[in-house]
């Protein structure tokens, strides 16, 4: 039992869509290969006129990988109590709630295959093979976070976006009462009746413009010139409500990621809550996989980098080195001196890395005199270390 305890977590942390570890990725890059070959076999799969022995191989290959997915489906459901909106319940409970949530109707919807073999089926024919590719294209979007941001986006703009969309049925249903008006005798096919008519004003309020349907009389004309107007107007509104929308939760999730990376460097949680809250929006995030060069010797020495996950090697001049780990940070000494880069820094795993440009750190230090003061007692350190270093190698 002991052991399913701590191997539920451990599956969780993998399963996860925003897990960045080394075992998480390679389950992301798994999981999203096999749905971009489980939807060529089906976009394939509809062309009548291929070869019996290849369409056979496509069932094979669509069965197989809805197998994958019903078995991806029981163990997201056993893991489903980790997840941290569903950790109060009990475990059936919160099992039953991830059933019926968003994520785990669309992997539900992705695995009907598997659930349907016992009762016979099997796929033949393009509309079969429409439902397939509908149901994994859903599966496809649980790897887009920007589609829970949109969702946020949507519910924290809800009332302006209400206001528009009320706005859009006023315009559409004056216009299309006027084009019924105006327009019914020259056109009674397709201005005759209401409906008609409010066909013509949606394509032409959303600016699609089929054509199909045209105004002949002068009011109709000058109704459907102020509708053309009135849609771009209406569709301005809307896109500046959602980008601001997006813009602002973007900022929010941001600030909040930062903070969590923060947080894990003990220069930063020493300094206290406020002092934390001004340091976090002047940081940008910096990922970057093993064996990478992150500053060289000789760069300008413009920025100083803290490590939240991962581990750097400085090479020093004199041919040594010297390993850092999570929490340390390096870059200070060029920052503090003004100076050229002194040593080249690269990564030895996948790290994460915190970057604080020059700028910005002397305008926090004007502010937070305890940074500026931690960063100094470290790279004093430092050279303290590194002339101990030398002068121990010319004495050999």
């Amino acid at each position: 039992m002991n052991r399913l305890n701590t191997l539920r977590p451990r599956i969780y942390s993998i399963l996860r869509y925003s897990d960045y570890s080394p075992a998480g990725r390679h389950w992301q890059s798994f999981h999203l290969g096999a749905l971009a070959v489980g939807i060529l076999a089906v976009i394939f799969l509809s062309i009548d006129s291929l070869p019996v022995d290849v369409r056979h191989g496509l069932r094979l290959i669509i069965w197989v990988i809805t197998i994958i997915f019903f078995l991806e489906y029981l163990v997201r459901l056993w893991v489903a109590p980790e997840i941290s909106r569903l950790d109060h319940y009990r475990p059936m409970v919160a099992r039953l709630r991830w059933a019926m949530s968003l994520p785990g109707l669309i992997n539900l919807l992705a695995v009907l295959p598997a659930v349907m073999m016992g009762v016979g089926y099997a796929i033949t024919g393009a509309d079969a093979a429409s439902v397939f590719c509908i149901l994994w294209v859903l599966k496809l979007g649980l790897h887009a976070p920007a589609f829970g941001t949109l969702a946020r986006v949507v519910s924290n703009e809800r009332a302006p976006l209400t206001s528009i969309l009320i706005l859009f049925g006023i315009l559409l249903i004056i216009a299309a009462t006027l084009a019924h008006i105006l327009e019914r005798e020259k056109q009674p096919d397709q201005f005759g009746n209401l409906p008609g008519a409010m066909w013509w004003a949606v394509v032409t309020l959303t600016t699609t413009g089929y054509g199909d349907v045209v105004p002949v009389t002068v009011g109709g004309r000058l109704v459907g010139a102020g509708l053309m107007i009135s849609g771009i107007a209406v569709l301005a509104l809307m896109t500046g409500v959602l980008a601001t929308g997006f813009s602002q939760e973007e900022r929010r999730r941001e600030y909040l990621r930062v903070w969590d990376l923060v947080s894990r460097v003990p220069i930063f949680t020493a300094l206290g809550v406020v002092t934390l809250s001004e340091i976090v929006g002047r940081l940008r995030t910096r990922y970057y996989p093993p064996r990478i060069t992150v500053v060289r010797q000789g760069d300008a020495g413009d920025s100083m980098f803290f490590i939240t996950s991962g581990e750097c090697e400085v090479r020093l001049p004199n041919g040594g080195s010297v390993r850092l780990g999570d929490g340390a940070f390096f870059g200070e000494m060029a920052l503090l001196d003004r100076q050229p880069r002194t040593a080249t820094v690269a990564t030895t795993k996948p790290t994460t890395l915190l970057v604080l440009y020059a700028s910005d750190f002397y305008e926090i230090a004007s502010r937070i005199p305890a940074l500026a003061e931690a960063v100094e007692v470290e790279a004093r350190r430092r050279r303290e270390e590194n002339l101990e270093r030398l002068t121990a190698q010319k004495k050999a």
